[in-house]
């Protein structure tokens, strides 16, 4: 038995951007206008089918409803599918394909929560690295990624496997396609630039773990970092395939916005959560941490004849290991640090934290000495605050 859609608001949410978007990728053409409000479309070995201009028609359900059997029988398909990539058709449709899932597709519960979660924290990360692609973003802090997610909307599942949809809004193009290229990145909308950068991201980070598995993959995810590959991507897809088997997250491409291309496919492997985790792990330990403070000694003093400021190395506890930490030093703080290292006494310095390389780094650093007798004592309060 064939399944035939009949909830109104369901066939009025397919826009007539979408019906003509369809309708010409299936080899229909518009041949003349059919009063104030339609289109008269033809094509080869197809049905003439009139498409309307605007979804303010009285009768535009049982329109969208008659034009769906016609797609449906001219390919053979099932309504509920037609129906399917209408929906899609003025959306860039992005597929999370969880496998190793039950026979009946279903999956836990917890882990069919967290498989949500997880595709709006990788998309989200897209939308943030669409401007300005950086290692890791703080939640909530880009308002633009922030007010994008809103206008997404959450698709139907699918059988045969669970698959989580997410609907990316984007507006239709005003020019036709002269060619089949891609355009520019930057004369895209936004909208388009979300998801063109996550799969430009998705298959850096895939490419960059398949460096990291021959060995070679020192810089691989600094390099991808300019292609969208964060921190925050990197927990969501390994996070994602934790909780199946394999992963495969697929785009759509919106019709009404035509592509070279249908579709995109990134597939990822269950070995390949560890070392996006610690890819992630590895560039969250490069961010600054602002207002640290750390209890050490001066190690080496460094100071060009003639300059106020100088360059100190101590010698101090980074979590809970002593590590070098060098540090620009104003000629007040220099002075202090030369008097700690004559009289060998500990210092506490204070600035922002952060890892450049293989090296700590402190910047607007303050430091005061600590004596001898007191260090102890001033070591333990510095601790408590």
């Amino acid at each position: 038995m064939k399944a035939q859609i009949l909830d109104v608001e369901a066939l009025q949410a397919i826009s007539p951007a979408a019906l003509s978007a369809y309708a010409r990728g299936e080899g229909w053409k518009k041949t003349e206008p059919y009063g104030a409000h339609a289109d008269i479309y033809a094509g080869d070995g197809r049905p003439e089918i009139i498409l309307p201009r605007t979804d303010r028609l009285a009768d535009y359900a049982a329109v969208v409803s008659r034009l769906i059997g016609v797609f449906s029988n001219v390919n053979e398909r099932d309504e509920l599918a037609t129906y399917r990539d209408l929906a899609g058709a003025d959306h860039d449709v992005v597929r999370v394909r969880a496998s190793g899932t039950e026979d009946d597709g279903s999956v836990a519960l917890d882990a069919g929560v967290e498989l949500f979660l997880q595709a709006r924290e990788m998309l989200l990360a897209a939308a943030c690295a669409t401007r300005s692609p950086q290692s890791v973003y703080r939640a909530g802090a880009n308002k633009e990624a922030s007010e994008y997610m809103k206008r997404v909307r959450l698709g139907q599942t699918e059988h045969g496997s669970f698959v989580v949809t997410l609907m990316a809004p984007v507006p239709p193009t005003l020019q036709p396609l002269l060619d089949e290229t891609w355009a520019s990145f930057d004369d895209e909308p936004m909208e388009r630039q979300v998801t063109r950068r996550l799969v430009e991201a998705l298959e850096a980070s895939r490419n960059a773990v398949e460096l990291a598995h021959s060995g070679d993959g020192s810089n691989a995810f600094e390099n991808a970092i300019t292609s969208g590959v964060s921190a925050n991507l990197c927990e969501a897809v390994s996070k994602l395939i934790d909780h199946s088997n394999g992963l495969e997250i697929s785009v759509s491409w919106a019709r009404t916005r035509p592509t070279p291309e249908a579709r995109r496919k990134i597939k990822f492997s269950e070995s390949d959560a560890a070392v996006l985790k610690e890819a992630a792990r590895s560039f969250r330990a490069k961010l600054p941490r602002p207002g640290v403070t750390l209890f050490g000694r001066v190690h080496k003093l460094k100071r060009d004849q003639h300059e106020a400021e100088g360059l100190v190395t101590f010698k101090a506890e980074v979590d809970e290991k002593m590590q070098s930490v060098n540090a620009v030093l104003d000629q007040s703080n220099y002075s202090v640090a030369i008097r700690a290292n004559d009289a060998r006494n500990p210092v506490v310095v204070t600035g922002d934290l952060e890892r450049v390389g293989q090296r700590w780094r402190i910047t607007n650093a303050s430091v005061r000495e600590l004596a001898v007798d007191d260090s102890e004592d001033d070591l333990e309060d510095e601790q408590t605050q």
